[in-house]
């Protein structure tokens, strides 16, 4: 298929075309295509008509027509595990993904996978088909296998989370956000602590269990080893191996809890051992939205930001395929405390 042809195709659809807003606006053709693209030679007033024109026909490049004289999709695929993210998460990635490429020409896909995939299978799609100019990828791995292959090949990537590897990346800093849970719920009294971590081949693991074991070491506090489940396992599991560690003589006075909805399952398995949340021990928990003080007023939460996230990870693919230096696109999302419920009864 050639650019004519596509021209072609979209005026058999019905859609607008450059031909379309050129007979519109009573310029050329080549004048339209540019102005479109905000050209310096093309007057200000001119892009202005231009633009507007083609905001109120609802005209839209041809992504066939684009790619054959550009090479380019226009594309940034967002790449998730559909069984491992939750809802909240993905929703607020895309809204911070798509209020960054609004004003742009990229268009954001989402190529999902599942957990009886190879990670990379995607990776390799999106790759050999040519049909992404850039990626975003999260649930990353030390030395992670995909931003490797990506780097290997060129293609502008960023991830949700570190890999030790030089690429942009957008993180929370979760061993911050570690330490100031222990410090804080050493500060009111807790002195057992138990931390249900991410899973351990994740990179994220590795920086929340830091964090919270030098703080431990700092504060004088011991830990009440939770290593049996981490916050991938159902919200049962985590509920039973709770209410187990809740029911023994030597049990945790605090928990530090990696995603909102585990917490729900801290605070069941809590219950079912007949112990009172605030009372008999306190959580601190991160949370992407408000909604766990609406659960249980007693729980201490530290906000993480996914909608941030989602707009950050978008300017650095953005900026590495505007020819931005790779190691030049990394943000680090710092906690800003650990928040307790500010309501009135």
């Amino acid at each position: 298929m050639d650019r004519d042809q596509t021209e072609k195709d979209d005026e058999a659809s019905g859609r607008p075309t450059l031909k379309t807003l050129a007979f519109m606006t009573g310029l050329g053709v080549t004048t339209v295509s540019r102005a479109l693209k905000d050209a310096p030679e093309i007057g200000a007033e001119t892009r202005r008509r231009v633009q507007l024109v083609a905001r109120q026909i609802g005209y839209r490049p041809n992504r066939a027509g684009v790619r054959l004289r550009t090479g380019k999709t226009n594309v940034i695929s967002l790449v998730l595990n559909t069984e491992r993210e939750i809802m909240s998460f993905v929703s607020d990635i895309i809204y911070g993904v798509s209020e960054v490429i609004a004003d742009t020409p990229y268009h954001l896909i989402v190529t999902p996978y599942s957990r009886t995939q190879d990670p990379l299978d995607p990776i390799r799609y999106l790759m050999e088909t040519g049909s992404a100019d850039g990626v975003i990828i999260s649930r990353t791995q030390p030395n992670d296998p995909r931003a490797r292959y990506m780097l290997e090949r060129g293609i502008p990537f960023a991830t949700h989370g570190r890999t030790g590897l030089i690429h942009p990346y957008h993180d929370f800093d979760n061993y911050a956000f570690a330490a100031d849970s222990v410090r804080h719920l050493a500060g009111i009294g807790r002195r057992r602590l138990a931390l249900l971590a991410p899973p351990v081949e994740l990179t994220y693991h590795g920086h929340t269990l830091d964090g919270f074991t030098d703080a431990l070491s700092e504060v004088g506090a011991s830990e009440i080893p939770f290593n049996t489940v981490s916050v991938d396992h159902s919200i049962e599991q985590i509920r039973m191996r709770t209410a187990q560690l809740m029911r023994r003589d030597v049990r945790p006075d605090g928990f530090v809890s990696s995603a909102a909805a585990a917490t729900l399952a801290i605070v069941a398995g809590i219950e079912d051992a007949g112990l009172k949340l605030g009372r008999d021990v306190d959580v601190v928990s991160k949370q992407s939205s408000d909604l766990l003080h609406l659960f249980r007023r007693e729980l201490l939460v530290v906000n993480e930001n996914f909608r941030l996230a989602g707009a950050e990870l978008a300017r650095s693919v953005l900026g590495w395929i505007g020819g931005a230096a790779p190691g030049s696109l990394q943000s680090l999302n710092k906690p800003t405390g650990v928040l307790a419920y500010r309501g009135s009864d």
